[in-house]
């Protein structure tokens, strides 16, 4: 039972439904307490909601009780994390990777920690000479107030830039190459600069021509213009930087060239350009990532993998969009799902895609870890397959039934379920060891699943409707009982069962309930969506109606079959009495 409430978390938390994934796994730590794996699964449960203190109490319990499983640390570290806490969620890492030196998913996690704690840490002292420049909100007043700084502030690039040097001012140095930056350094200084006025650069786009092409008027205007040019502005462009833009540029024109190479199937020309793009521009990661997704197409998973780990490496180091650093996780879980096929081992590839999720909540992600996920326990099920220790388990569940052990039985039907799904009998019995154990939706789960397997076994039924009685839904046993009669019209478990629902039904429509009997069952049937419905159609009302106030009308209503059988059943359910 505790398997079941686990898989039943599982399938909830892969389709994001984090808080029934809790609750199942709640129920199967009630089950088992000492299973470590139900702690570390209700743990990354709550980590997905955000509930990190929660998640670090599951995950502190996981590792006290399996100390050397790394998988504990993991979820520790995740959880020290979310909480702000990174230096203990880096030692959890590190505690991890020494039980587990090759964990992908810790080396992750500890450099997220590592980075998360040097941003958080206080900056050094600023010996910069610029430094009171970009202290206080005067700095952004001053960004305002001038008509040029201020469309850059409609720019979150430039305005991260900013925060960051306001942060410490050290950082200017990063920026310097910035142009927009130069331009606001001169507001805030009183500083008369003049900078290009094109866009900058964005990844994934082509660059704009470069500034100084348009200080070339013999290109673009009259010859008889050039005895009096127009001043230009001094430039503020240094060598070094117009080299550093013409290899942007440069670059760009490999990557597309690389795209193009990539929509022809021409994948040898396509690792070409993205090298050469590669080489030029080492500070956008997409050219790591289009490669890999060339080598992934050629099936060349390992170095597929490896440029990845190397995107989401330098990626961190240059802090770029976490879509970028999802994405290059995701190429890699996909290489190592295609790697999975043969090693047979799905465990890596769900990791990686679980950590994906975390950096960016991406559909496409989600899906191809719930294939994965899916793909697994299909693994895992033909490798446990064998329908002859399957009988055998039955057997043994059969023999602690008859002496009324009846968890010991439904531990012995489940493995003969895991050992060989297709058994209607494995379902069969289960499910009436569930309804001695009072467990009647899980019993009712396996009644339908062997009548699923086979319609024509008629202990399917008998299950079914026993379970359906104990509930107190009569007509709907009597359904069920009479479904059963049609393949099997002389069983006689199923006759017996039709006559105890009529019997049941005749009872309430006779008035003969006891008023606590009549309030349960009224309760009971009026959180029935089909008595419901029955109750809120405008046409049944005036039927209803009909039958108290208008005898003449009330005949005609019963020549009709539909409307008879929608009262019968408000008779079963104790809402009409024909006393």
């Amino acid at each position: 039972m505790a398997d079941e409430a686990k898989a039943k978390g599982n399938a909830a938390f892969s389709s994001g439904d984090f808080a029934a994934a809790i609750r199942h796994f709640s129920d199967a730590i009630t089950l088992s307490p000492d299973n470590h794996v139900l702690y570390s699964n209700r743990s990354a449960a709550y980590a997905s909601l955000q509930k990190y203190a929660e998640a670090l109490t599951d995950a502190k319990k996981t590792v006290e009780l399996k100390p050397d499983w790394s998988k504990g640390y993991s979820r520790l570290g995740a959880a020290h994390l979310g909480l702000g806490q990174h230096d203990d969620a880096i030692a959890a890492y590190t505690k991890g990777l020494e039980i587990d030196p090759n964990n992908e998913a810790l080396k992750s996690g500890l450099a997220d920690a590592q980075s998360a704690a040097s941003r958080h840490r206080a900056p050094p002292p600023t010996n910069n000479p610029f430094g009171d420049a970009f202290s206080g909100p005067e700095m952004w007043a001053k960004l305002t107030a001038d008509p040029t700084t201020r469309v850059f502030l409609q720019q979150p690039d430039f305005v991260n830039m900013m925060q960051d040097i306001q942060k410490n001012p050290n950082n200017l140095n990063l920026y310097l190459k910035d142009q927009r930056v130069m331009q606001a350094l001169g507001v805030l200084l009183n500083i008369r600069m003049r900078a290009p006025t094109e866009d900058t650069d964005m990844p994934e786009s082509s660059p704009s021509p470069p500034p100084q092409e348009r200080k070339r008027p013999a290109e673009t205007e009259p010859a008889k213009e050039e005895k009096h040019p127009e001043p230009e502005p001094e430039s503020m462009e240094s060598a070094e930087d117009r080299e550093a833009k013409e290899r942007k540029a440069d670059a760009q024109k490999e990557k597309e060239a690389g795209n193009a190479a990539y929509k022809k199937k021409d994948f040898e020309t396509a690792i070409q350009h993205y090298t050469k793009a590669l080489e030029l521009d080492d500070e956008d990661i997409s050219y790591l990532t289009n490669r890999a997704a060339v080598y992934l197409e050629m099936g060349k998973y390992e170095e597929c993998i490896k440029d990845c780990d190397q995107a989401v490496e330098r990626g961190r180091e240059l802090r770029s969009d976490f879509k970028m650093i999802a994405r290059a996780l995701t190429r890699k879980g996909t290489a190592l799902v295609k790697m999975a096929k043969c090693s047979k081992d799905f465990e890596p590839a769900i990791e990686t895609f679980q950590k994906a999720l975390t950096e960016h909540r991406n559909p496409d992600t989600l899906k191809k870890l719930n294939d994965a996920e899916k793909a697994k326990k299909e693994l895992e099920q033909q490798e446990y397959f064998d329908p002859k220790l399957a009988d055998e388990e039955r057997e043994k569940g059969n023999e602690f039934f008859k002496q009324q052990k009846y968890p010991e039985a439904v531990t012995h039907y489940t493995e003969a379920i895991r050992r060989n799904p297709e058994d209607p009998k494995a379902y069969s019995n289960r499910a009436a060891c569930y309804t001695k154990l009072g467990a009647l939706p899980e019993g009712l789960k396996d009644a339908d699943r062997c009548i699923e397997l086979d319609p024509t076994f008629s202990k399917g039924y008998t299950r079914k409707g026993a379970v359906q009685f104990f509930m107190k839904e009569y007509d709907k046993a009597l359904e069920t009982y009479q479904e059963g009669l049609k393949h099997d019209p002389n069983n006689q478990e199923l006759l017996d069962g039709i006559r105890r629902c009529v019997e049941q039904i005749n009872k309430a429509s006779r008035g003969d309930l006891s008023p606590d009997e009549l309030k349960e069952r009224q309760a009971k049937a009026m959180q029935d969506p089909e008595i419901q419905n029955i109750l809120q159609d405008p046409v049944m009302r005036q039927v209803l109606t009909d039958f108290q106030e208008n005898p003449k009308a009330a005949q005609e209503h019963t020549k009709n079959p539909m409307v008879m059988n929608k009262i019968q059943k408000l008779i079963s359910a104790g809402i009409v009495q024909t006393k």
